[in-house]
């Protein structure tokens, strides 16, 4: 056996991994398993992203590369989103670059800033590729808890200063996820403050600014005067425009950093295929009044899983945004996993233990809303069975 890099010692299996096969051991053996683990949303595109894909790909000469950083329509639309949805105004061709799904886009950031003994400030719970992009590149994580007491936001001022001399970029994700949580506009304001003041790159994750309820509707932190000098942001179709198999993502903001992960990414991948552009910038541009109908679906659930929870004995909040719950596990369990394991193999439902995203996970499960609304009535009869 030819001996792994030495980076390889920190990656760890990704947790839906593991998870996906132990669901596929007890399918084979007869059990019925409903999922709401994974944030994969069930439902599809509209009918004009869809047809737009279609038609493209069915064009011969829209089969070859598509560009580094694909065309200039292409990362066009995300600016022309990104004005008409938050008023901010971007470059296209210096504070925008397409990504391969965001996921890709959280490495290459890792990868291009951080060097041995630099710091990540990483949201605790948090998504798990914020740590797992910080440790591979060789860079330190430090875990800044989100506690209900403060609303699931960090406490900025608790992060030590020798610390904060080591760090150079933060990561932050609002709408959240696992939390559901939101942030106001006061906090990403303090946020910005705070990284500029620190010469720290504010990476703020925002897929799921689609996804809100009862009109709410998401900020960008790109909206805070400044934040073009110290923040980028990751903006993804997965969950906004049910797009997550097509691998749609962006970076917007810091025109320095764009050009710095650019240069990186364009030595490690190529752009999407001329399809997906075309029917991104279908998804971006055109009518967008079917996301409000598609919300109303992800309510349905949320109403259902939250009363599902609270009559199993949990503690829910109702969650303003994301396609997420978030919910303290019984009194009668001592662990996360206990109850997700129990649910698993005694009642076929799977569930996201909370310290998949962290320590401070513990005690919370994650529930996902992207299941046919008639699996999740039948996981909450299970639950509270």
């Amino acid at each position: 056996m030819i001996a792994p890099s030495q980076r390889m010692s920190v990656v760890k299996p990704y947790v839906f991994a593991k998870l996906n096969k132990r669901k596929d051991e007890l399918k084979a053996g007869g059990m019925d398993i409903i999922a709401l683990d994974m944030g994969s949303p069930d439902l599809p595109p509209s009918e004009a992203i869809v047809d737009t894909l279609v038609k493209s790909a069915r064009t011969p000469t829209k089969h070859g590369y598509g560009g580094f950083t694909g065309t200039a329509t292409y990362r066009k639309s995300f600016t022309q989103y990104y004005a008409r949805r938050f008023g901010v105004d971007l470059n296209p061709e210096k504070e925008a670059l397409p990504l391969l799904g965001s996921k890709e886009g959280i490495y290459h950031t890792a990868f291009a800033y951080l060097n041995p003994g630099d710091v990540a400030l990483v949201p605790d719970p948090g998504y798990p590729t914020y740590t797992a992009g910080t440790e591979i590149a060789g860079g330190t994580p430090y875990f800044m808890p989100l506690l209900k007491q403060n609303g699931w936001l960090p406490d900025l001022d608790a992060i030590p200063a020798g610390v904060l001399a080591k760090t150079k970029l933060m990561w932050l994700n609002y709408p959240n996820n696992p939390t559901a949580a939101i942030a106001p506009m006061s906090f990403f304001e303090k946020v910005v403050a705070f990284c500029k003041q620190n010469n720290i790159l504010l990476c703020h994750d925002n897929p799921y600014c689609e996804n809100g309820y009862d009109g709410y509707m998401a900020p960008s932190v790109l909206q805070i005067p400044g934040a073009k000098d110290t923040a980028i942001e990751f903006f993804s179709l997965s969950k906004s425009h049910n797009m997550a198999g097509m691998r749609v993502g962006v970076i917007l903001g810091n025109a320095d950093a764009v050009k710095t992960i650019g240069t990186l990414k364009t030595n490690v991948d190529s752009g999407p295929f001329i399809g997906v552009q075309d029917a991104t910038i279908a998804a971006l541009t055109g009518d967008q009044e079917w996301l409000f109908e598609r919300q109303e679906t992800y309510k349905e659930r949320r109403d259902l899983v939250v009363a599902g929870l609270r009559a199993a004995g949990c503690e829910v909040e109702m969650p303003k945004a994301t396609i997420y719950v978030w919910a303290r596990i019984p009194s009668a369990y001592k662990t996360s996993s206990e109850w997700a394991e129990y649910l698993l193999e005694k009642k076929g439902v799977s569930l996201t233990p909370g310290t998949a995203f962290g320590a401070q996970g513990e005690g919370y499960v994650r529930i996902s809303l992207g299941t046919p609304t008639p699996r999740v009535k039948e996981a909450m009869a299970r639950i509270a069975g």
